[in-house]
């Protein structure tokens, strides 16, 4: 039985790496610098780093205090709320992006209020691709931070409650005892949901459009450029995989414990 389970998990271990062999194998590095330094790529480069990084501070700001609720207090709706938090890591990005567009477009729920008094277009702009990239990327940080919370829940009640007896404000408790045990869970979670906004595609494409300079991330450059130019499109998708590898290699430690 061991053995056979053993086999079972270098097949599933060789379907893992295969395509990632092969991407390997037909890079053309001879002409890398070039392909990674004309202005197509520079451009993508620009457009991803500016939506992932904006994506990944609104992610830092509305989802700590999402987290916090899930984590620290007996929320109404609990379940509900969570199922909400998860929902675009399962939903189709296509469908996320539809659902974007007509929450946030000209004629969308929320959108044609946003047009009609304040003039916000949000569809097909960059903003647009920044608020892709954050309801996908949401998710990831959120179940990090929450986890953790829930984890040390007993141990942080009980610190922040001598702390608060002895005196010590709130703040002091925040800095001094609540934010130094969250603070490896938040950097993880935020670097996961960093590279997913970096990678995000489907919401992106239907919600923001794919307009060279202006919505055109990396992922949007590499599947236009595979149709025509190859050689372009496995560059940048090596430089995704070089940014994948960078993110979970040193984080590996947040789910595999004792390693």
């Amino acid at each position: 039985m061991r053995r056979l389970l053993l086999a079972f998990a270098g097949l599933a271990v060789v379907l893992l790496a295969l395509p990632i062999v092969g991407l390997l194998q037909r890079m053309p590095w001879s002409s890398l610098p070039e392909l990674l330094g004309d202005d197509v790529t520079l451009d993508a480069l620009r457009v991803s780093l500016v939506v992932s990084l904006v994506a990944a501070i609104v992610v830092l700001v509305l989802g700590t205090p999402l987290a916090w609720a899930l984590g620290r207090t007996d929320l109404p709706g609990r379940r509900i709320v969570r199922a909400l938090v998860v929902l675009p890591m399962v939903l189709p990005p296509v469908v996320g992006g539809t659902a974007l567009l007509f929450a946030l477009g000209r004629r969308g729920l929320v959108g044609q209020w946003l047009d009609r008094w304040f003039g916000l277009t949000l569809p097909f702009t960059l903003a647009g691709a920044i608020v892709a990239a954050t309801f996908v990327a949401l998710p990831f940080y959120v179940i990090a931070v929450e986890g953790a919370l829930r984890t040390a829940r007993r141990e942080l009640d009980d610190l922040e409650g001598v702390a608060s007896t002895l005196g010590a404000p709130p703040l002091t408790v925040l800095r001094r005892i609540t934010l130094p045990r969250l603070l490896p869970a938040m950097g993880a979670g935020l670097a996961l949901a960093w590279a997913r906004a970096l990678g995000e595609f489907g919401a992106t494409i239907t919600f923001a459009g794919n307009l060279p300079g202006r919505t055109q991330t990396l992922p949007l450059a590499t599947f236009l450029a595979l149709q025509s130019e190859p050689e372009r499109a496995l560059a940048l998708s090596l430089v995704m995989l070089v940014v994948a590898l960078a993110v979970l290699l040193p984080l590996r430690d947040r789910w595999l414990p004792g390693r």
